[in-house]
């Protein structure tokens, strides 16, 4: 087992990653379903929190059918961030995050996400803010460091831990690099091998595959994996995993019927959620990811976008699901 303080999970479990305007309550259902061992909400805002705006609150949705979940928070101000952090518990998830990695502009230049990779005193005094205002456990998502001139991630491990942290998310890339070039593990597992990290610490970046995840697992030694875009459209990903880290073997890709009921599965769940009309909009950048690599997905993606209601997805869902799956 892996604890998060008093949180259990299995031997080197599965994270799913939490991701803007993807790792909503719908596409959550159909990881867990999966084989996802731990998932995240989207990251909310702790500007928006404070301010009561909808979006932000509405992220706060957490499900008993996704347990164990966290909620993940980020912001510039220290003060806000702890408020954020009493007001997220009382949402009741299992654990608290922070995000200390997420490279976009829109987050990074407002000094919150990656950017407090440049300022670790004020890293370790918001963390301790969060600490502080919760009685849950309070996990951290970073990068390597800003730049490669900067790559402090080891001391930020240790100064984290030191005020209360009980797991750590490193993804193998600086700020600097957002999502280019090869995700570098080494300094991930210089931190797991550090006499001084008693902490779980999970390696995130490029895992895509069940090969991969082995070898990662045997290379460098981490306590887990946490999966970000190969989960879009391919929630089969943890089960493929699990099954190849336990046997050796791979599974079969899952059947055109496996891809339909997944996708009708994520539909439903977003219509229930969401309400029709944005449950049918914002499902449309998930269509393609679903059919990837089969004859006929430009097409069937056309239809899927081009439908305005619940029914007419419907039907077409229906008919794919009658047709024969046959690879590109």
């Amino acid at each position: 087992m892996v604890y998060i303080r008093d949180l259990a999970l299995p031997d080197f479990p599965l994270l799913l990653a939490p991701m803007e305007d993807v790792s909503d309550p719908p596409f959550r259902a159909v990881c867990k379903q999966g084989g996802a061992d731990l998932m995240y909400t989207e990251f909310v805002s702790s500007e928006g929190l404070i301010r009561d705006a909808a979006k932000s609150r509405k992220k706060l949705d957490v499900f008993d059918y996704e347990r164990p979940i966290g909620i993940q928070l980020f912001g510039s101000d220290v003060e806000t961030m702890g408020e954020c952090a009493r007001i997220s518990t009382l949402a009741g998830p299992d654990l608290i995050d922070i995000n200390y990695g997420c490279p976009v502009k829109q987050v990074a230049c407002r000094g919150a996400g990656a950017a407090l990779l440049r300022d670790i005193p004020k890293m370790v005094e918001m963390t301790a803010a969060v600490v502080r205002n919760t009685h849950l456990p309070v996990t951290v998502k970073t990068r390597l460091g800003w730049d490669e001139s900067t790559k402090n991630v080891e001391e930020v491990a240790e100064r984290l831990q030191d005020i209360g942290i009980s797991a750590l998310t490193v993804h193998g890339r600086t700020r600097v690099q957002m999502y280019k070039g090869d995700a570098d593990w080494r300094l991930i597992a210089a931190i797991k091998n550090n006499p001084r990290i008693t902490i779980p610490i999970f390696g995130n970046g490029d895992m895509d595959s069940p090969e991969k995840a082995l070898e990662y697992k045997n290379r460098y030694g981490v306590d887990g994996i946490m999966i970000g875009r190969a989960a879009i459209g391919y929630p089969w990903i943890f089960r493929e995993i699990k099954h190849f880290l336990a046997t050796g073997e791979k599974l079969a890709p899952p059947t055109l019927e496996e891809r339909v009921a997944a996708c009708v599965m994520h539909f439903e769940k977003s219509i229930e959620w969401k309400g029709p009309k944005l449950g049918v909009f914002e499902m449309r950048r998930h269509y393609a990811h679903y059919f990837k690599g089969l004859v006929g997905a430009k097409q069937w993606r056309t239809q899927l976008v081009e439908a305005g209601t619940p029914d007419e997805v419907r039907a077409i869902l229906a008919d794919i699901a009658q047709t024969e799956a046959v690879y590109a």
